[in-house]
Formats: C-alpha cells, sequence, structure tokens
C-alpha cells in the first residue's frame, strides 16, 4: 500500500475528487494547510496598501491506495489540479505498513 500527500489549490478539489472516484479510488482525507515553495508567497493590495502573503492557503489530499492503483491516482491527481502555473501544488508518495479498518477489524488492502 502506498500513502499519496496530495498538496493542491482548493478550487481544484471538485476535479480532483472527481477524477479519483472516476478511477475507482473512494476514500480521502482532505486538510486545510497553509504553506510556500519556491515562490515564497506572493504580494496583495488591499486598500490601497501593499502586503505579503508568505503562507499560501491550499489543500492537503491524503490518500491510501493499494499498490496497483499508484501510478492511476498520481496521473488523476496530475491531470485534474493542474492550471500549469507556479503553485499547483506537490504529490508525495510513502509507504504504509499496514491498516486496520477499525469497526471490522480488516487488515491490509481489504481496509482501505
Amino acid at each position: 500500500m502506498k500513502k499519496l500527500e496530495c498538496i493542491i489549490r482548493p478550487f481544484k478539489l471538485e476535479e480532483v475528487k472527481q477524477a479519483l472516484v472516476e478511477i475507482g479510488i473512494r476514500g480521502m482525507t482532505i486538510s486545510e494547510v497553509r504553506g510556500f515553495g519556491r515562490s515564497r508567497g506572493h504580494t496583495e493590495l488591499y486598500r490601497g496598501s501593499e502586503y505579503t502573503i508568505e503562507f499560501v492557503p491550499k489543500l492537503k489530499l491524503e490518500i491510501v491506495v493499494a499498490e496497483k492503483d499508484v501510478e492511476a491516482a498520481i496521473g488523476a491527481v496530475q491531470q485534474s489540479a493542474s492550471t500549469g502555473k507556479i503553485g499547483d501544488g506537490k504529490i508525495f508518495v510513502s509507504s504504509v505498513a499496514d491498516a486496520l479498518r477499525i469497526r471490522t477489524g480488516e487488515k491490509g488492502t481489504a481496509a482501505i
């Protein structure tokens, strides 16, 4: 099993969710996060005053998938979250040793 941590733009959530549902991914956890990458935020104008937004609001999706579904899930997120501009986000992939469904006691891929 693999865990995908996807940092995306908030307005892209519905497109990403739909793309994942279409390939059979049924569960995910979403968190509102703030951060910056290479761009280090941006400058905005408010009531004539210029100020810097250092930590840009993003969404973090956490998705655990079976090994066979990793490439399809990565492709779906990348294609649906992309705008072609700086700040589209990142996808991090890590291994998951085990999973357990609390209600039924199912383990491994059956639990996801």
